[in-house]
């Protein structure tokens, strides 16, 4: 007899404007646990970062005038992977009970009994004229506001009472109404509102690529045609709307409407893309490396022998956080004595603030760091050290703990001088690809709404090119965007592919931060 599946869930997720900074806490602890992640074009790159890879993702592709699967068939969808047993998040842009046909979807689960859960989101109602600095309520101005589809119905039926709409007097938001914005504005005129009253149309509100344009009702269709606005868009009218001059607030931001890539390995990403996004900044997070350990590592345990039973005085480099952070789980995971090898004749030398910080997470500190970020440096300062030796019978051997692939530039110093020294392989860097993710962020290169793109090794630079299938795109799109190198052999990789070069004063990432917000200033 054949074991019974039992049945899933399905999560009913808004996901907001657009913003990933406006997802739920709740939609995003969810999707941590998601095995199906069903979801819409609409949803911004740095949000579908947060999918899972081990999530099933099925792209639904719901925007206005352009659906790729009918309703009923994503009703379908969630029912049959519930009832595969699967835990099901239907992430919907805004919220999924405003315009998103939501009740719909849970109609079919009801009835085959199917548990769910609804998870309100940030409806762009709200939250888009905000960002364009306008309130949709003003003690002043407007005690209400109404939230409209603009979206015909099948056969191009659009039924809305004009002249109850303009008795209301209060601010009017349009959802899905831009191709239908000359239409609703002539509408809105015959039924007696002033030509004068005050309107807006947002263009990608929430985003980097946000556009906010104001005008009088009477001309709001011609100057938006004018300005090439593009969907998604919510446009509104009433007298809130002569505010958003006065109150404009997101692209005041240091890093407002900018969009950056960032590629470094998952577990390096997070602490960066918060600063980033404090600053106003949209962060996508795209690694195109990640780190594997080397799990059987006769190297690696035969340096720790000769470290804990050597009476020398050796060092040990490290030139990456991901080489500190590998180094210490495996000595965890061998249950190898720290007291053993970091003795009091044992120093230690890193290369770059991160790897400093990383290092001093485990309650160690550096003796030497190099002032410019490259391995050449690092190799450098370790021979000047080794040549100001007064014994040098006392000294063992550098230890390089670092990746498999290692720059030569860091050990043609230590040759050249005679300083004995063992590159211990920690890790391999392989190339990571989310095709989901590449496939927006492509879309976003060739609209040239990326702003920058962080590099951080130049493995990062041919995990990109790889992913994107670089090589071939346009040189109009290659140069459309700044690579933000944090070293020399990081900037050349880069340049290879002719990319825009934007070089850190320092290797760590605050200082790659603050190029971004110099860049930003001067053209502003």
């Amino acid at each position: 007899m054949d074991k019974k599946i039992p049945q899933g869930k399905v999560w009913l997720a808004g996901a907001g404007p657009g913003d990933a900074g406006l997802l739920t806490l709740r939609a995003k602890e969810v999707l941590k646990y998601a095995d199906v992640v069903v979801y819409d074009a609409l949803l911004g790159a740095d949000l579908l970062a947060w999918i899972p890879e081990k999530a099933e993702k099925i792209d639904v592709g719901k925007r206005a005038g352009a659906h790729t699967m009918p309703q009923e068939e994503i009703n379908r969808i969630l029912l049959t992977k519930a009832q595969e047993g699967k835990q099901v998040v239907r992430l919907k842009g805004g919220d999924p009970f405003v315009f998103g046909r939501g009740g719909e979807e849970l109609k079919l689960l009801k009835e085959h009994g199917i548990a769910f859960e609804v998870i309100p989101g940030v409806t762009s109602a709200a939250a888009v004229p905000a960002y364009a600095g306008i309130p949709v309520t003003h003690r002043e101005l407007s005690s209400s506001f109404h939230v409209i589809t603009g979206h015909a119905k099948k056969g191009g039926e659009r039924n809305l009472d004009y002249e109850a709409l303009v008795k209301l007097k209060g601010t009017l938001v349009f959802l899905m109404g831009l191709s239908s914005l000359p239409e609703i504005c002539d509408g809105l005129l015959s039924a007696g509102m002033d030509r004068e009253t005050c309107a807006a149309v947002i263009s990608k509100g929430t985003l980097a690529g946000q556009v906010s344009l104001t005008a009088a009702v009477g001309t709001l269709a011609e100057k938006t045609k004018k300005a090439g606005i593009e969907t998604p868009a919510v446009f509104m009218v009433g007298a809130v709307c002569k505010l958003a001059e006065q109150y404009a607030w997101a692209e005041h931001r240091p890093l407002g409407n900018t969009a950056v890539l960032l590629t470094r390995p998952r577990e390096q990403i997070s602490s960066m893309a918060e600063k980033l996004r404090l600053l106003g900044a949209q962060a996508i997070e795209m690694p195109t490396i990640r780190i594997k350990r080397l799990e059987h590592n006769p190297e690696l345990k035969k340096a720790l022998a000769e470290l804990s039973q050597s009476e020398k005085e050796h060092w040990i480099a490290f030139t990456s956080p991901s080489g500190v952070r590998v180094f210490f789980e495996q000595l965890k995971e061998w249950s190898w004595d720290l007291r053993k090898v970091f003795s009091r004749k044992v120093k230690i030398a890193v290369l770059g603030g991160g790897t400093e910080r990383e290092l001093e997470k485990h309650g160690y500190f550096a003796d030497f760091l190099p002032e410019e970020f490259s391995a050449l440096s690092l190799g450098k300062l370790l021979a000047d050290a080794w040549k100001k030796q007064e014994n040098r019978e006392t000294f063992g051997t550098v230890y390089l703990m670092r990746a498999k692939e290692g720059s030569p530039d860091l050990t043609l110093p230590l040759e050249q001088a005679g300083l004995p020294y063992q590159d211990i392989p920690c890790y391999e860097t392989v190339f990571a690809e989310n095709r989901l993710l590449v496939e927006r962020v492509k879309e976003m290169l060739r609209r040239r709404e990326l702003t920058f793109a962080v590099f951080t090794s130049a493995s990062t630079v041919r995990g990109f090119v790889e992913a994107l299938d670089f090589k071939q795109e346009s040189e109009e799109i290659k140069t459309g965007f700044y690579a933000v190198c944090i070293g020399k052999k990081t900037a050349e990789e880069a340049g290879k592919y002719h990319m825009k070069i934007l070089m850190a004063d320092r290797a760590e990432p605050d200082s790659m931060i603050a190029v971004m917000c110099r860049k930003r200033k001067e053209e502003n």
